[in-house]
């Protein structure tokens, strides 16, 4: 592949980067912490490509001998389909890991270093790592009689238990591994894989073990269950305390 095709490439990549660090697109892959360096590799592919241009710009016409030897070693236009994936990209945005990922693998939660403090009184707005932290390694000890919210998707294993997940990214989906909440009480008669629920209710002691790698899962008891939007940011970063 010449420069000039080069460059028309290398334009074309950190434009998509741009494109996804400069909307949602980019929490599909990467933490939202990592956006700032998503922007600037966009940034440096474009510059990268201006110099290219600029480069074969200064250059000037080539030799006859250099044309002619060009035109013995034509690239084969089959190259061009390099920018598919790209194009790609940008128009069809892949769904977030969801229910089959969280089904096939092992919850991922471990001991946090420590617990922030909540509020008092009211309910709590809690995410689904950190109810399942408190849940497990602090025995619920300050969720007990609270009115607790959790929202995530809905996986189902082989028997038809039902759980509540979110998965937690440490750098991106790659990465990315769940952490489960096995619901009952009230729970809708009809449950989609990957429909995401905001449920409200309370901690119960009762616990299970993940199918996948006996890993703890904690039980949530759901008085009210109700379907919400997909999230903007589908993913959790990985809950340490």
């Amino acid at each position: 592949m010449n420069h000039q095709a080069q460059a028309a490439l290398l334009f074309l990549l950190g434009a998509t980067v741009l494109h996804a660090g400069l909307t949602d697109l980019h929490l599909r892959y990467v933490k939202a912490g990592l956006r700032p360096l998503l922007l600037l590799s966009g940034t440096v592919l474009i510059a990268t490509a201006a110099a290219t241009v600029w480069y074969e710009w200064r250059r000037g016409p080539r030799s006859k001998e250099s044309k002619e030897s060009k035109e013995a070693h034509r690239e084969p236009r089959v190259s061009w389909l390099l920018t598919l994936p790209l194009f790609a990209l940008i128009l069809v945005a892949p769904p977030a890991l969801g229910s089959y990922s969280a089904t096939h693998t092992g919850t991922a939660l471990q001991k946090p270093l420590g617990y922030p403090e909540l509020p008092e009184r009211g309910p709590l707005r809690l995410g689904v790592g950190e109810y399942a932290a408190r849940a497990v390694y602090d025995h619920g000890r300050h969720l007990r009689d609270r009115s607790i919210s959790v929202t995530g998707f809905v996986a189902l294993d082989g028997t038809g238990t039902p759980y509540l997940v979110r998965m937690g990214l440490n750098c991106c989906a790659a990465d990315a591994q769940p952490v489960k909440i096995a619901l009952t009480g009230e729970i809708p008669p009809v449950l989609q894989p990957d429909t995401w629920l905001e449920v409200t209710g309370r901690y119960t002691p009762r616990r299970t073990k993940d199918p996948v790698n006996d890993g703890p899962v904690p039980y949530f008891e759901v008085a009210r269950a109700e379907p919400v939007p997909v999230p903007q940011d589908p993913y959790d970063e990985a809950w340490s305390g």
